[in-house]
């Protein structure tokens, strides 16, 4: 059994912006709203690996759904918001001026410390890992094979559920766009 966690391809939107708190939210939102950038392509390893795919999971967020269209055109494409990245909110930090990607990883750490301002917390959203690692395993169960073309920060989760399930980890979850990671089990596993 063989589950691959990818990441989505680079974004059409600026990636790295000087904002406000104010800014950092409607960041949020044009970013989940933005499909893939035109000059983002699979590496070509990643496009071989996926000639073979009759079906790809997404989490049908534009540039998830996307970015496996492109990787692999011939397969079914399953969109399910159970895939959806792990939320963010923006913190309300009067005058505090950073880049986007500084603003994501300060969201980060206070919403693991208590800061869930309308979203799901870090619980609700490990159940939900959970259960997108369960939906892959049982994918793979059936063809041998499971793929998700999803995000970043969340694959990373369902990483850690698949690893607590005693799948093996080849490559490294990174925050580069196309990223890979297998995960495997021998085939008469039946956890």
């Amino acid at each position: 059994m063989r589950i691959l966690l990818i990441r989505h391809g680079q974004p059409h939107i600026a990636l790295r912006p000087r904002t406000g708190h104010a800014g950092f939210a409607d960041y949020i939102a044009a970013y989940e709203g933005a499909g893939l950038s035109p000059s983002s392509l699979p590496p070509e390893e990643l496009r071989d690996m996926a000639r073979a795919l009759d079906h790809v999971f997404t989490s049908g967020l534009p540039r998830s759904h996307q970015s496996a269209a492109l990787l692999a055109p011939q397969a079914q494409l399953i969109a399910d918001r159970l895939f959806v990245e792990a939320p963010l909110a923006a913190p309300v930090i009067p005058l505090l001026r950073m880049r986007v990607p500084k603003w994501a990883v300060l969201s980060r750490a206070l919403w693991y410390a208590g800061f869930h301002c309308g979203i799901d917390d870090p619980n609700v959203t490990a159940r939900r890992a959970a259960q997108a690692a369960g939906a892959l395993i049982a994918r793979a169960r059936r063809s041998g094979t499971a793929v998700l073309v999803a995000h970043g920060y969340f694959n990373w989760m369902i990483g850690r559920e698949l690893a607590r399930r005693g799948f093996a980890r080849r490559g490294r979850h990174q925050a580069r766009y196309w990223n890979t990671v297998i995960y495997e089990r021998p085939e008469d596993w039946q956890k």
